[in-house]
């Protein structure tokens, strides 16, 4: 039998094709929104027109300034914001997120203030409740002006023995010297001193924050990324060698002579060298005890850091016992022990800084502005990397600067951030810079109230406050090792750091290190670096590579590996673009 197949004759290719299309713009519509986008095809001279009409408008500068100056509500708005950050976040605030966190934190923080803006304040050679008002009045300006939500304004050692070099430089004991008819010798006008020298903290203050917000306002953070981390730990490390120098008069007892300008370090080691015969036992049996307690009290708060919510406070604890102590043994009397002495209850009036110290504290200033905001963002941005948040480093110029400048109308003296305090910070739960804002009301509660408890504290106790407190730049000496096997040359760079910081003041020192640090950038032959101000695309790539080769004064040849590298015989690397 015949098999019974069923013809069929195959649809023409146009039917295919159809089917394809109609598939291909089903897929598409599926894939795309409900909207078309038309775009007019430009020949030669229709661009050569557009390019014209954009060079008019680009060289026109009354249409230019119309269009980049400006003011809409959005862009307003976004400048006020920019300006100040405290208006974007706060309303947004998560109570119950952030508030229990935000306030252990502050308590806990502003504890630690009450310590360490007294040892601080000896640093800076200004009575101790000065230190208070700077643990104050800063972070309140900051809480409205900065971006990080974690690091601690106030005081830091660093700055403080800035200070201190500036205000003992121009304002010395031997300016203040009356003779005394009973005693038949000459004694310091203490009082005059004293009101002298505050004057000169609060010049060099708020010349420092005018030079902070001058180089935030022409958008000159990014300077800071020069000074290179092998210097500013070495610069860092010589800086708290300066500081242990200039408190052991207070742990010995004695009275050396002050020393400035280049060497003074070396002057004033010789100094107490000769003096130790002199020293007071009782200040000095008050120095080791206090040293000891304080690092036990640290090591057993390490052992418990896991089990405890809050550190303990061991140095608000030694600072209430030593004070008792002082008190009803009368260690002043019987064992002449100097102690802080009178602390006034209540904050000053604001008083603008006397210009005629503008001229001789400029230098000065300068050097502490660029200090403190190199400490200050290298902070901010280790939190803002570990949180996932965005530090913006000019405001953070500008939020320092009105920090200073503020606080010296106020008769503060420099700050900057501190790690002791950014570390208990965001340890007990900080989560803003509301944390911040109630550590200083509990430095603002101590002041108005409690201030006048401390005055029978020893001064020999803040000094070893500050020793314990500066173990960690100490430890900052292990760099060199590791810098031995890393990189030899940072090596160097942290050595000459330190060696010309320790020969030098800090402020020369700073200058000095940043030249030293220049000698060693230079060239590695074989490599030349060509950085192009905009993404390589078919229109320009002849453009730069010509204007490459004449940099490089040779011809290129080909396009190797990628394609915005070229290749010279010249060079045995390939030259990319940064």
């Amino acid at each position: 039998m015949r098999n019974n197949r069923v013809k069929c004759s195959l649809p023409p290719l146009s039917f295919y094709i159809i089917l394809f299309s109609h598939q291909v713009l089903t897929m598409a519509e599926r894939r795309r929104p409900g909207y078309s986008i038309y775009r007019e095809i430009l020949d030669e001279e229709a661009v050569d027109v557009i390019a014209q009409k954009l060079f008019l408008f680009v060289k026109s500068p009354s249409l230019f300034h119309t269009h980049t100056l400006r003011c809409s509500g959005p862009r307003a708005k976004r400048c006020l914001l920019e300006t100040i950050p405290i208006l974007s976040w706060l309303p947004r605030y998560p109570i119950r997120e952030n508030a229990l966190g935000d306030l252990i934190s502050g308590i806990s923080v502003g504890v630690m203030h009450l310590p360490q803006g007294m040892a601080y304040a000896l640093l800076a050679s200004v009575s101790p409740v000065f230190g208070l008002y700077s643990s104050f009045y800063p972070i309140l300006v900051y809480f409205i002006f900065g971006t990080s939500k974690h690091i601690s304004i106030g005081t830091y050692a660093v700055m403080s023995v800035m200070i201190g070099g500036v205000t003992e430089r121009l304002a010395p004991d031997s300016d203040f010297m009356n003779w005394d008819n009973v005693t038949n010798s000459s004694i310091i006008d203490t009082v005059s001193r004293d009101a002298q020298r505050v004057k000169v903290a609060a010049a060099v203050t708020f010349m420092s924050g005018l030079f902070q917000i001058l180089l935030g306002l022409v958008k000159f953070g990014f300077v800071v990324t020069y000074l290179s981390e092998p210097l500013v730990r070495g610069y860092t490390t010589a800086a708290a060698i300066h500081v242990i120098v200039s408190q052991l008069k207070y742990t010995f007892g004695i009275n050396p002579k002050r020393h400035s300008g280049p060497f003074s370090l070396i002057y004033t080691i010789l100094e107490v060298c000769y003096l130790v015969p002199q020293t007071n036992i009782g200040t000095l049996v008050v120095s080791i005890v206090t040293i000891i307690c304080l690092i036990l009290a640290k090591e057993l708060n390490a052992y418990l850091q896991k089990k405890l919510p809050v550190p303990i406070p061991v140095e608000l604890i030694a600072i209430i016992i030593a004070t008792v102590v002082s008190w009803q043994v009368n260690l002043e009397q019987k064992y002449g022990v100097d102690i802080v002495g009178v602390i006034p209850s209540g904050l000053q009036a604001p008083v603008f800084p006397e210009a005629s110290l503008f001229g001789q504290v400029i230098g000065d200033a300068f050097a502490l502005s660029v200090v403190g905001y190199g400490i200050l963002i290298s902070l901010g941005r280790i939190f803002a990397l570990k949180y996932g948040y965005r530090v913006d480093s000019n405001q953070e110029l500008i939020a320092l600067g009105l920090s200073n400048s503020i606080g010296g109308i106020f008769q503060c003296f420099a700050i900057s951030c501190s790690m002791s305090r950014t570390m208990v910070q965001e340890s007990t739960g900080g989560k803003t810079q509301v944390a911040g804002a109630l550590s200083a009301v509990v430095i603002l509660f101590i002041t108005l109230w409690i201030g006048s408890l401390f005055e029978d504290l020893p001064k020999a106790v803040l000094a070893a406050i500050i020793y314990v407190n500066l173990h960690g730049m100490m430890k900052q000496f292990m760099d060199i090792p590791a810098l031995w096997k890393k990189n030899r040359v940072d090596m160097l760079v942290w050595v000459g750091t330190l060696i010309l910081t320790i020969l030098f003041n800090p402020d020369m020192g700073l200058a000095a290190s940043i030249g030293f640090a220049m000698l060693t950038v230079k060239q590695v032959p074989g490599i030349f670096i060509f950085r192009s101000s905009a993404t390589i695309y078919f229109a320009n790539a002849e453009m730069y590579q010509d204007a490459l080769g004449k940099k490089v004064k040779t011809q290129t040849y080909a396009f190797p590996m990628t394609h915005n590298a070229f290749c010279f015989p010249c060079y045995n690397k390939v030259i990319t673009p940064l």
